[in-house]
């Protein structure tokens, strides 16, 4: 699970100030998306009735009635679809499976995770320290003395898991926070850029094709976090010496360092989708002249590669 000040993560970046400052691009999935029903001086600027109303009582109850039921689902659909008991040599536990989901559509790339109770225990520590008054009302099934490997137990807990992913979800600033990100990606992304470092390019790429899905449904508010895996795969593809596919992540990473150029991918990044837009023929013209006008507005120390960069994530 992710800490604050993890080193070699992008926490410490400047990353979430970047993201607040960004362009909302998700639209809550709890707030109601008002109409106007009525004439518009019976409605504050927040497009609800105003105090000075002429509403009745009923037809203000039919009005919030209909509102509830304007509500926008949620996104992300959340099921724990099976669980089993893991024996090691010191310790027993159960591993839920997690299945995401995106809903409203067909999802092709729904994620597959595992996680055991104490992960979830860690996730709960963790929103407490920043959100405990949002979740006050979030239950969290506690852990017992004796009974925790019945399957009446685990059927109970399959659920309940459910229920608090779901619940937790719903709470804008909850699902947008590093802490319940990260329950969902850090093993993930920590395993694919392990691999990255020992050299297993295809394995850390069977890796991030599965995890980057979800990484990107997640943070839609703020796509610059999705930059490390993208350049991840940049590195593994052109380990591989498969440059076109190794382009296309390139380019959405940069995609999603529109309008960051003071991002500390962003000059390693443009060097080597250079490199790759040559070996491509590509026309590299255009890459050049943003990196020379990005070193113009913002020098930046020469000579990291986006390698070296990568090699450095997620190493706690």
């Amino acid at each position: 699970m992710a800490s604050a000040g993890r080193p070699g993560s992008p926490r410490g970046t400047g990353l979430r100030a970047q993201c607040t400052a960004g362009t909302e691009q998700e639209a809550s999935a709890t707030g109601p998306d008002l109409p106007h029903p009525g004439p518009e001086e019976d409605f504050d600027a927040d497009g609800g009735p105003s105090p000075n109303s002429g509403m009745t009582t009923r037809e203000l109850q039919d009005y919030w009635r209909n509102e509830k039921r304007c509500w926008k689902p949620v996104k992300l659909l959340f099921e724990i679809a099976s669980a089993r008991i893991e024996e090691r040599k010191v310790s027993k536990f159960v591993m839920y499976q997690i299945v995401v989901i995106q809903t409203g559509s067909f999802d092709s790339n729904k994620a597959i995770l595992h996680r055991r109770y104490s992960d979830f225990e860690r996730l709960q520590k963790n929103l407490l320290k920043t959100f405990g008054e949002e979740i006050e009302d979030v239950a969290f099934p506690k852990k017992r003395l004796m009974g925790n490997f019945t399957q009446e137990m685990i059927s109970e807990r399959k659920l309940a898991f459910k229920e608090y992913l779901s619940l937790l979800y719903a709470i804008r600033c909850v699902r947008r926070s590093r802490e319940f990100i990260d329950f969902l990606t850090w093993p993930e992304l920590k395993e694919a850029f392990g691999c990255l470092r020992a050299g297993q390019y295809t394995k850390a790429l069977d890796i991030l094709v599965h995890v980057i899905p979800l990484q990107e449904k997640l943070t839609a508010h703020c796509p610059a976090m999705m930059v490390p895996a993208l350049c991840a795969m940049l590195v593994c593809h052109r380990e591989l010496e498969q440059p076109v596919e190794a382009f296309a992540a390139g380019e959405r990473a940069l995609e999603h360092l529109r309008a960051l150029e003071g991002h500390r991918y962003y000059v390693p990044l443009l060097d080597a989708m250079i490199g790759l837009a040559y070996m491509l023929g590509k026309d590299c013209v255009s890459l050049q002249e943003r990196l020379e006008e990005s070193q113009l507005r913002k020098p930046t120390p020469q000579g990291i590669t986006l390698k070296e960069l990568t090699v450095r994530e997620y190493l706690c």
